[in-house]
C-alpha cells in the first residue's frame, strides 16, 4: 500500500512539474511574477489619476471691460495666458487689502513671464474709475503689464461675477464699505477653462482661497502646472 502512495504522489508532482514549472519559469524571465488581476487593477487606477491632474471645472465668462490705463481688455486678450481672477473695490475696508497684499505675492513669483497674467474686476465702478484704478494699481506696486485693473457698468458686472463665476458680489448697506464680495481666487487655463486641484476627499476645489497664506501657495503650485502644459 504504501509503494503504491508513493507512486501516486510521484505522478503527481511530474505532472505539476511539467504543466506549472515551465509558466513559472517563463513569467519569471519575462518579470511578471508578481503581478496578477488584482495588483494590475490597482496599478492602473493610480495611474489615471495621476494623468488627471488639475480639473476642468469649464469654460471661464467672457468678458469686455475697461483698464486702468483706459483701454478695452477683454478675455482674449488673456488667450494663450494662465490668469488669475479676483473681485474686489478700491474703498474695501475688509477683506480687500488682504487679497491685494496676497496677488501682489503672486504678481512677483511670475513677473515678467508673458504667459500669465492678473485681472482684477471692481465691483464698485460708480467710484472705481480708470483714473481711481491707476492710482490704487500704483500705490499697491504693481509692476505687471499683464495685471489689468477692471471697471464698467456695475450690472453686467454683476452677472460675470454671480453668473459667470458663481463669485457672490453684491451692493449691501449693513457691509462695511457698502457692497459684499467672495474672498476667493479663480485660475484660468490657457485655453480659457477654470481649473482647480482636488481636495482631501478627491472633490475639486473649485477656487482658491485669497485670503490664506495655504490657498496662495496652492495657486501658486498650480499656476506653474498649468504654465508648463
Amino acid at each position: 500500500m504504501k509503494n503504491k502512495s508513493y507512486i501516486g504522489i510521484s505522478l503527481v508532482v511530474l505532472v505539476f512539474g511539467i504543466i506549472f514549472i515551465p509558466k513559472i519559469i517563463n513569467r519569471i524571465t519575462n518579470g511578471t511574477v508578481v503581478q496578477g488581476n488584482r495588483i494590475d487593477g490597482v496599478s492602473n487606477h493610480k495611474n489615471k489619476e495621476v494623468e488627471t491632474g488639475l480639473v476642468k471645472i469649464g469654460p471661464a465668462p467672457k468678458f469686455e471691460l475697461t483698464n486702468q490705463d483706459g483701454k478695452t481688455i477683454s478675455n482674449k486678450n488673456y488667450d494663450g495666458k494662465v490668469y488669475v481672477v479676483e473681485f474686489f473695490f478700491s474703498t474695501c475696508p475688509t477683506i480687500c487689502p488682504i487679497m491685494n497684499k496676497n496677488m501682489i505675492t503672486i504678481q512677483n513669483e511670475f513677473f515678467g513671464n508673458p504667459n500669465f497674467g492678473i485681472a482684477s474686476i471692481t465691483i464698485n465702478p460708480e467710484n472705481d474709475t480708470a483714473a481711481v484704478l491707476k492710482k490704487h494699481a500704483e500705490e499697491l506696486g504693481v509692476k505687471s503689464t499683464n495685471w489689468h485693473f477692471l471697471t464698467g457698468d456695475q450690472k453686467y458686472i454683476y452677472e460675470i461675477a454671480n453668473k459667470g463665476f458663481n463669485l457672490y458680489a453684491g451692493q449691501n448697506k449693513n457691509a462695511n464699505g457698502g457692497f459684499e464680495h467672495s474672498g476667493l481666487f479663480a485660475l484660468i487655463d490657457k485655453e480659457g477653462n477654470i481649473r482647480c486641484r482636488k481636495d482631501q476627499f478627491g472633490n475639486p476645489i473649485l477656487y482658491y482661497d485669497g485670503l490664506e497664506a495655504k490657498g496662495v501657495k496652492a495657486i501658486i503650485e498650480d499656476i506653474k502646472i498649468l504654465i508648463n502644459e
